[in-house]
């Protein structure tokens, strides 16, 4: 038996794992589930086994039928119709240098600024581009909406599916639209650090 978790439970999956104060790696350990998975359950992007959603639940110490209303109740972002509760004004969230979430990006390891902050209008993420190709990252990666990218350290190349490969080196940027498949490729002898900017709540 499978379960395809919508894109709510993978968010509220992930709102109940920092609520506990646990990292991916911590929850994977504690659940049995690997990190990949999880990884991919929290992005809504794989099913589930009916018996790893029991373990992500006993890992998160929860029971099922939190999870269920957790996802109904949209506690982790509403649509502009929704009369939920609006997001607090004044928030803030201060990440200090190499505190952010660790990810594991199809380029590289990045971290994830903000992780503890749900319904965000966008998420921050600085990348480490180790990749020499698109293949060898699996191809082109897809994004809900527009995206700004910024290189900090070294060379790379953004590569989209519309457009030619276009090389960027330390203080350049580029505004584009991640729903059209894009992939970093390192282009410097040395990783190079970037800076991600995506929509949404989600993860570069």
């Amino acid at each position: 038996m499978s379960s395809r978790l919508s894109a709510k439970a993978g968010l509220a999956i992930r709102k109940l794992r920092l609520a506990g104060g646990w990292t991916l790696a911590q929850l994977s350990e504690r659940s049995g589930v690997p990190l990949s998975t999880l990884s991919k359950v929290e992005l809504g992007q794989t099913s589930l086994s009916y018996e790893n959603l029991l373990r992500i639940c006993k890992g998160l110490e929860i029971d099922m039928a939190r999870l269920i209303g957790a996802e109904a109740d949209g506690m982790l972002g509403t649509s502009a119709t929704s009369t939920a509760a609006p997001v607090a004004l004044g928030r803030r969230a201060v990440v200090k240098a190499g505190q952010g979430e660790p990810v594991a990006l199809p380029w590289g390891p990045g971290e994830v600024g903000a992780a503890d902050l749900i319904r965000k209008a966008f998420t921050p993420t600085l990348c480490q581009v180790d990749a020499t190709s698109v293949e060898a990252q699996g191809g082109f990666r897809y994004g809900e909406g527009e995206a700004w990218l910024s290189v900090l350290d070294g060379a790379l190349s953004l590569h989209c599916e519309i457009y030619a490969p276009l090389h960027l080196v330390a203080g350049d940027g580029v505004y584009f639209d991640a729903r059209a498949g894009y992939a970093l490729v390192r282009d410097s002898e040395t990783p190079c650090k970037a800076l991600l900017v995506t929509v949404g709540d989600s993860r570069a």
